[in-house]
Order: structure tokens, then sequence, then C-alpha cells
């Protein structure tokens, strides 16, 4: 069982005259009291909460192999199975209320790449992390799929095949067979193009291309300039920043690819100007860069790097962001986060001084040490924050000291809280357990929350709800628009920094059960969930 979280009681939530949880964050020596430096939350208070003391296993994130049990044995990215390509409605059809064995059976079919895969060889992990993605042609998105061509959940994404002498003869025939094929089509698609222009101009109409509708519609105007997009009257950058993860960013099958990120921060940009993500895996992070450069948007991102028992590929993400930062420079980046999760997926949260917490804790300090040398090599223009994510209940005073920031994972979902408290639970909990004992560090480390959110559906009725019980402990549209009303401005009001969690369904999580794949305000296929985005003032 993977290593989960544990949420102590924070106060005003749970049993009246109950104790904090044995085993939590009671233990932290750094903190006099129960409410240490705690300050006025913007929210309403003037309730008596009760809690279930029940907890459940935290949100894995979106990074590049399974979290790894308490017991400390790791997970290579190669035993992960094969990545769930299907839509969100294929999965509802084909996984709701199965677990991990329907996936697997699901995914049988496709076979995991190796070294010895002929026909689609690829060098295997090593250089994923930089390797340069062929990017698609900007708009219309192609959804056929052709020789060189693989199907990534409605997306392509290019691969080179092998070939040979008679392959190649072939390869010629058929070139000049598509080419006269091709030449009869654009001529064709002149005297359509121009019927059509026609009747647009007889009947005045237009298409909107709203970001709501996901892969049917187009929010690019001018297929040579991704900053002309039409922009989607139903959202409103009211997100101080969002958690994202870039489709197929995945090893081993890294499938990310320009157009789809591109997209991804035309429809972002229209909601929030921050991004944070959670590896360099898969050429992401010039990716996102690039995607920003190319759409002329306000947007930072804090890059990422993912840290397991896998050096190499801890190396090569390093190469990744330099390489990055090199080409890109640091006008849209606002830091660098090593490490996610891994503290937790390492020595758990029963204590902040154990010999297990003390050594994980080096290990992530160790690494920010190195990325800081290797960035402070690149000579940039400014001097970029390196800081960890991790589980908000593993900050403490020493881990503090040794980092520039703290991202905090704060789930009001898997802390057994009814809808209504989520977002003074969440509140509460970060002031209590991050923004406290980061105060005490002489260096007074910047603290924001990585991640917080609310599911709106479980692959299974038995872990559908928080714990809190009844319906407002379900995982449901209602529940995250409820979340979204009571949370998101009031956050911003009080100066919460804050990464929503998250922007879009995961299906590649299905492997994790539960609520894994349903924590995004879109689907995966880009279509916004019937929700309304708050406006904040």
């Amino acid at each position: 069982m993977s290593q989960q979280q544990r949420y102590s009681q924070v106060p005003g939530f749970g049993p009246v005259g109950g104790s904090s949880e044995q085993g939590g964050y009671s233990d932290h020596p750094e903190l006099t009291s129960a409410s240490a430096n705690r300050r006025s939350s913007g929210f309403d208070l003037d309730y008596n909460y009760s809690v279930d003391d029940r907890y459940h296993t935290p949100h894995f994130l979106a990074t590049n192999e399974p979290s790894r049990s308490h017991s400390g044995t790791s997970s290579s990215y190669k035993d992960l199975p094969s990545p769930p390509h299907r839509s969100r409605s294929t999965l509802a059809a084909g996984t709701a209320g199965a677990g991990t064995g329907a996936f697997a059976a699901a995914g049988a079919t496709m076979t995991l790449m190796n070294e010895s895969t002929t026909g689609t060889t690829r060098p295997f992990a090593s250089n994923y992390a930089r390797q340069n993605i062929p990017s698609e042609e900007y708009y219309p998105m192609t959804d056929n799929s052709t020789t060189n061509q693989e199907k990534y959940g409605g997306f392509t994404a290019s691969r080179p095949y092998g070939s040979n002498g008679k392959k190649k003869k072939w390869l010629i025939i058929g070139g000049v067979i598509l080419g006269v094929i091709a030449l009869i089509g654009i001529i064709v698609g002149v005297v359509v193009s121009q019927v059509n222009k026609n009747k647009n101009s007889n009947s005045g109409s237009s298409n909107s291309g709203s970001t709501s509708n996901g892969n049917n519609g187009n929010t690019l105007k001018n297929a040579n300039d991704p900053s002309d997009f039409t922009k989607d009257s139903n959202l409103h950058n009211s997100f101080w920043g969002f958690a994202y993860t870039p489709q197929e960013a995945l090893l081993p099958w890294c499938g990310a690819s320009q157009t789809n990120v591109t997209r991804d921060i035309q429809l972002l940009s229209q909601v929030t100007t921050r991004l944070r993500l959670y590896g360099a895996n898969c050429n992401q992070s010039a990716l996102v860069l690039q995607a920003i450069q190319d759409t002329k948007v306000n947007m930072t991102v804090w890059l990422g790097i993912y840290v397991d028992s896998n050096e190499t590929a801890y190396d090569n993400q390093l190469t990744a962001v330099t390489d990055a930062l090199k080409t890109y420079g640091t006008d849209h980046v606002s830091g660098v986060t090593v490490g996610n999760e891994y503290i937790l997926n390492t020595a758990g949260t029963e204590s902040t001084t154990s010999s297990a917490y003390l050594a994980a804790s080096k290990t992530i300090t160790d690494k920010i040490t190195e990325v800081k040398a290797a960035i402070q090599g690149l000579s940039l223009s400014k001097t970029l924050a390196v800081g960890t994510s991790d589980a908000g209940s593993v900050m403490s005073k020493s881990l503090g000291q040794g980092i520039d920031y703290f991202m905090a994972n704060v789930h009001p979902w898997f802390g057994s809280v009814a809808i209504d408290d989520a977002a003074v639970w969440t509140y509460d909990f970060f002031q209590e357990f991050d923004v406290a004992p980061a105060a005490l560090a002489t260096n007074k480390p910047d603290v924001y929350i990585a991640e917080t959110g609310w599911p709106t559906q479980s692959m299974n009725a038995s872990e559908s709800n928080s714990g809190a019980g009844g319906a407002k402990g379900e995982a449901s549209v209602a529940n995250l628009q409820t979340f979204l009303d009571t949370f998101v401005c009031q956050a911003n009001a009080n100066g919460t920094e804050y990464f929503y969690f998250e922007a879009f369904d995961e299906p590649w999580k299905v492997q994790f059960g539960g609520v894994e794949p349903y924590w995004g305000l879109w689907d995966s296929d880009r279509n916004l969930k019937d929700i309304k985005i708050p406006t904040c003032s």
C-alpha cells in the first residue's frame, strides 16, 4: 500500500474535546501551541465543526512513477503499466466501478517500449528528459493515425520508424502517389474553401471556437500565430495559480507535443498567470516555455525536477531544466521545485524528527544545493528560488533551513472534511502546519499551497466519499462548485498563494483507483465541467 499523508486535527475541527491525531503532526517540537503564529484567516470561523478521524490515501501526483511503499522499496518507471490512452467517456464506460485489475486488463494489449523493441525503437529512458519531441503543425490537429503516428488520447505524437531498402522503394512510390492525391486535394480544397467563404459571408455566421468545447473547439484564429486565439467568456482570471502536467509527459512513453501544450497554455492563461510543473521529463520545461513565448500570454512557471531512486532520471531532468533556462531565460520562470512528495513517500508523516525523516530531508536539501549551483553557473539575469513540494504535514523548521520555498499539498477531501468546511479547514491546516514552521526557520522560506481542490467522481462507490458522510462528503461536480465558491476568491483576498489542483483530469491515474483520475476543472478532453468559474474582484 502506498504511503499516506496523515492529517492531524486542526483547532475548530474534530470531535469536541478531542486531541490531535496520535502519530500525526502533534510531535512538532518547534510549535509551542496548537495555535502558534496563527493569523486571521479571512474565512468565516463561526461554526461548530466535526470531522471523521478516518484518513484516506492521499492524492498521487502527476509524476513519473508510483509512490513508494513505507518499506522504502522503490518502483522504477520501467515497472509502470502501459498508459491508458483513452478518453474520459471511454474511461467512464470501461472502468466505472472497477479497480486496478480492470485497468490492467484494458491496457494489457499495449506493449511497453524497451530497448529491444523493433520498428519503434527510440533511446529508452536516458534521453527522454531532453528529447526534442517533434512539434506538429499548429492547428487544426489531426485525429488520424498513420504509419509514423500513434494516437494519444485523441491527439497524435510523431515517432520515428525504422526502414530498409524495400520500405524506401515503396515509400518513394507511395510518395509519388500521395503527391498526385495531394495536388488534387489542394485544388478541391481551394474550391470548397471559396464556396464556404461565400456561404459564411452571406449568412454572417462565425465560429467562436470556445475553449470549453475541448477537441471540438479550436481556440486558434490564425494558424501561423498562436497568440491570436479566441477567449472564452465563461473563463475568468481568478486563480492565483494552477498545478499542470502536460498531456503524455510521462515516462517512458513521452508523447508530449508542442501543439497540445500550446493549446493548454492558451486555455490556462484565461484563468491564471502562474503554473507549477512536477518534473522535467519528456521535454516539458521547454515545451511550456515555448508555448508561453508563442502565445505571448502573461504567465510564469515553477519548473520541476522529480526525485526518486533513479539518479539517471534526476541528472537528465537537471540538464533539461538548465538547457531550457539557457534557451528561454528567466522572464517566465519563478523557481525550480526539486522533489514532489519525496519525504512523504520515503519517511511518511509520523514524525519530523525521526532518522528516516531527517535522511529524506537531507536528500532533498542536498539536491537543492546541487540544482542551485548548476543554475548559478548559467549566469542568468536573475536568481531563481529553489525549493521542494511535499505533503503539508511534513514541513518543519529543520527542512525550512535548507530551502527557498515549500509547497504544501493540503487536500480537505483526504482530511475527511465536509465540503461546507473545506475552505476554512484548508486555510487553517496550511497556517498551522506549514506557515508556522516555516516562520521559525532563520531564512524564512516562502510557503505556497501546492495542491488543493475537490474531486468530481470516483471509479468505485466505496471510495467516493471523503469520510465526512452524506452528500457533503461526496466527490461530485456540485461539491467542486462549492469549494470554488468558498475558497478561490477568499484565498486571493487573504493573501494565500496557492496552486489549484488541477487543470485537467488525468486518465492514466486509473491505476491508483478511487478519485485519482478526476480532479480537473476540465475533463481529459479539455471540456469544462458543469461549473461556473468564480469572478473575483
